[in-house]
């Protein structure tokens, strides 16, 4: 497995492996802790996760225009 650099804080886009049931799989980070709460962009739907879960999960990162 590779070591990855994980920098996500809140409101950071991600992109994760699977889709959501409503067509997208790009969520926002809306809680940071033990658990992570994401939200889907497309329907609004809020998911907790525990970490060790949600940095299994992720695909990748989306890097904003204005950084």
């Amino acid at each position: 497995m590779e070591n990855k650099e994980l920098n996500y804080e809140l409101g950071t886009k991600v992109i994760m492996k699977k889709q959501h049931p409503c067509g997208t799989n790009l969520w926002e980070i809306v809680r940071l802790g033990a658990d992570i709460k994401i939200k889907c962009v497309n329907c609004g739907r809020i998911i907790m996760l525990p970490r060790i879960e949600f940095n299994k999960k992720l695909k990748r990162i989306v890097k904003e225009e204005n950084e």
